[in-house]
């Protein structure tokens, strides 16, 4: 039997949003993200690092696609609060915290992660919100033991 293969990494991350107007407003001016594609009423696209940040209207993206459909995406959705965590570095988070509080945005969160094996701190993040109620979150890699 031979072993399974392993994904390098995440290529897209999705979230859903109730208002893409707002959404793209929030993502683009406030997070700085390069917008890369988008369809009105439907989904707008984000560049992130090496990744891609995908924003759809969940009563859009769960209808089947048209017959003749130049890219047949299955339906998908998800209905509720979702998550994602953006990676940056200690100081890259205490600029991020002034950043989002000059603009409005409330820190629900700011703290480090206990210890984890040979590391003196688990790392820190601070959690908020973005226009949509998905909870955001900026954090040192090494919560999760990466460099």
């Amino acid at each position: 039997m031979t072993s399974a293969p392993v994904p390098s990494g995440i290529l897209e991350s999705a979230l859903y949003v109730d208002d893409l107007d707002k959404a793209e407003a929030f993502y683009g001016e406030v997070m700085g993200l390069e917008r890369i594609a988008k369809v009105e009423g439907r989904h707008v696209f984000f560049r992130c690092g090496d990744g891609v940040l995908l924003l759809f209207d969940p009563a859009e993206t769960v209808k089947p696609p048209k017959p003749d459909a130049k890219l047949p995406v299955p339906p998908h959705g998800a209905g509720g609060d979702g998550h994602l965590c953006f990676r940056a570095t200690d100081a890259e988070i205490d600029r991020w915290k002034a950043h989002l509080q000059a603009h409005g945005i409330g820190i629900e969160a700011d703290f480090h992660w206990p210890a984890r094996g040979d590391e003196p701190s688990g790392g820190r993040s601070i959690y908020f919100r973005d226009p949509a109620g998905n909870s955001l979150e900026i954090a040192e890699p090494r919560i999760w033991g990466l460099a």
